[in-house]
């Protein structure tokens, strides 16, 4: 494997118990445990400097704004942002909404056409058809091949000139899979498109640099990425912020306010209208430094690595399915699976009793489950902290559970 160290020492979460067995955590596509690095940063702040950011001139408000704007330059040199271009939300889901609404509102019409995919979560398909009812453009949507992808051509192939909006995810929270999205980006951007990546399970598991990557916003979570609940992240190119409009009014985002009318703040207080999540934005930021100590590179290899152990394990188990490329090329660390004779709620709550946590459901994505024709899936997913031995209590565990149905 992959040598990270001994990270599972610094998430005190894993000593625990369930049921009297030894925790495998293998639901991190939905939410990551949380290092004492991360913690302490955010107790430091309860504890010692806490005040509100950007408000006051005394020295608790002074000292509590250098750590919130040094998080915000965390997170800048992280993806290989450029200054300004960094704004906290409430998550990835509110910064999806952000930008459908300031983009949708103010830029789409009747024959438009929002382009995203089949396999996305809930977050990059409602607000977009949210938008569409109120400003009469199309949502249309790319398929994914007999390989559970989406293959560049599919999605390059429907960009014409009625197509304003391109937004897809950059990693699957349900196949793991990976699309080409410079490449895509590069077809939207020659069609006059704007090109938009839900990137909540790309930037906790691989290398981003924004540059390369070359699309014109990029929204993800602190929580999937070893911080805090309560903050996300929109990213920008400076000159499509300056061209957005805010969709929150308030205190903060503004430059001047008369009766008569207000005037923006400067890009990017102008979209983080009211008292932001700054404790949480330092979490944040602590969780940042300590991905960017290990190296996102060691991060991505040691994902695959149990990625690739764990689809050879699943394979071994006798009517087992699995929803997702059977490879790990371009693959992250969410693998989905599913038995003919045991329902995927019926076997985590078993999984649950043998101390293998998993996550049960449609994932926030129906109509990904419709498009595979399954009603549900359990998925194990897997962060800095998994090892070869979760993998093979769940599939001790899956054992168990087939022994109790009889199968």
């Amino acid at each position: 494997m992959n040598d990270l160290g001994n990270v599972r020492a610094d998430f005190p979460i894993l000593e625990r118990k369930i049921n009297g067995k030894r925790l495998a955590f293998l639901d991190s596509a939905a939410s990551s445990q949380k290092p004492v690095q991360v913690l302490d940063a955010m107790d430091r702040v309860y504890r010692t400097r806490y005040a509100n950011v950007h408000r006051g001139a005394y020295t608790l408000s002074q000292e509590a704004t250098d750590d919130y704007e040094a998080a915000r330059r965390k997170v800048t040199r992280f993806i290989n942002a450029d200054d300004d271009e960094i704004i906290f939300t409430r998550s990835t889901t509110s910064a999806l909404n952000m930008v459908a609404y300031s983009l949708g509102l103010n830029g789409l019409g009747e024959g438009d056409r929002i382009l995203t995919t089949v396999m996305e979560h809930h977050a990059n398909i409602v607000p977009w058809q949210m938008v569409a009812r109120y400003t009469g453009a199309e949502v249309i949507y790319a398929d994914i091949d007999s390989g559970h992808r989406v293959a560049t051509e599919a999605v390059t192939e429907m960009i014409d000139e009625r197509v304003k909006i391109v937004s897809i995810s950059g990693m699957s929270n349900v196949l793991g899979s990976m699309p080409a999205i410079s490449e895509i980006a590069a077809a939207a951007h020659a069609a006059g498109a704007v090109m938009i990546v839900d990137a909540a399970q790309l930037v906790p598991h691989a290398p981003v640099d924004v540059k390369a990557l070359g699309a014109d916003f990029l929204a993800f979570s602190s929580h999937k990425m070893l911080g805090p609940t309560g903050v996300g992240v929109l990213w920008g190119r400076r000159d499509r912020l300056e061209e957005m409009e805010p969709i929150e009014g308030g205190g903060e985002m503004i430059s001047d306010v008369t009766l008569d009318g207000s005037t923006w703040a400067p890009v990017p207080h102008k979209f983080e209208a009211g008292t932001p999540p700054f404790v949480e934005a330092i979490g944040l930021g602590a969780a940042v430094d300590y991905l960017s100590e290990l190296g996102m590179d060691r991060v991505f290899a040691h994902d695959r690595e149990l990625t690739a152990y764990a689809l050879d394990r699943l394979g071994e188990i006798p009517d087992l399915y699995v929803q997702g490329p059977a490879d790990v090329h371009n693959r992250g660390g969410a693998v989905s699976f599913s038995m003919p004779d045991i329902h995927a709620h019926d076997l985590a709550t078993i999984l649950d009793q043998e101390g293998v946590q998993v996550r049960a459901g449609h994932h926030c994505a129906k109509p990904l489950m419709r498009r595979l024709d399954v009603p549900a899936t359990a998925r194990a997913s897997f962060y800095i902290y998994s090892v070869r031995e979760d993998v093979d209590a769940l599939i001790d565990a899956i054992h168990v559970a087939r022994k109790i149905f009889g199968v």
